[in-house]
């Protein structure tokens, strides 16, 4: 009986991405409690191989994280051709930089291949901050710890002349 009532009571879906989310370091301070109100936050979404997620010089109005498939990261170059910045791989996320700015995003996203992503829009954070900023401190202090990495990487790759990559 207790089991046919957890059953009842215990979204599979739920618990597959709280432990997807609890997997990556941006959530990884997080309770059980506060991702699963996490989860409840985010949009899941499925992009096409070779659908366009969001395009250089939109305004970015969400971060993703992608679960499964792979997504390419381009930026155009002074000849407005389009150059592949990198690759992103399942447990990375991207478009961080529209939780902090509504500017236009720098890169394209593209889908390589049949990809699931998590969308979470900066009005659900937004929310998050002042309903539970315990939650949104986390998550911010985690996006500050990983964007000064990614300078700091890019920084030194400019000194050697070489592309960034990150992963």
């Amino acid at each position: 009986m207790l089991r046919f009532l957890k059953r009842i009571f215990t979204d599979p879906e739920l618990h597959k991405k709280k432990v997807f989310l609890r997997s990556l370091e941006l959530f990884k301070d997080l309770s059980s409690r506060d991702l699963g109100f996490l989860v409840r936050s985010l949009h899941t979404r499925i992009y096409k191989e070779g659908e366009v997620i969001f395009e250089e010089g939109d305004i970015g109005r969400a971060m993703f994280v992608l679960e499964s498939g792979k997504v390419e990261l381009g930026m155009r170059d002074h000849a407005g051709k389009s150059r592949k910045i990198f690759t992103l791989e399942p447990g990375d996320f991207f478009g961080e930089m529209a939780m902090l700015e509504r500017l236009p995003r720098a890169a394209s996203a593209r889908a390589l291949e049949r990809s699931q992503v998590h969308l979470l829009y900066r009005a659900n954070l937004e929310e998050i901050l002042h309903y539970h900023p315990r939650i949104g401190v986390s998550i911010m202090t985690h996006l500050a710890h990983l964007m000064s990495a990614r300078l700091r990487h890019a920084n030194k790759m400019a000194l050697l002349q070489q592309p960034p990559t990150y992963g």
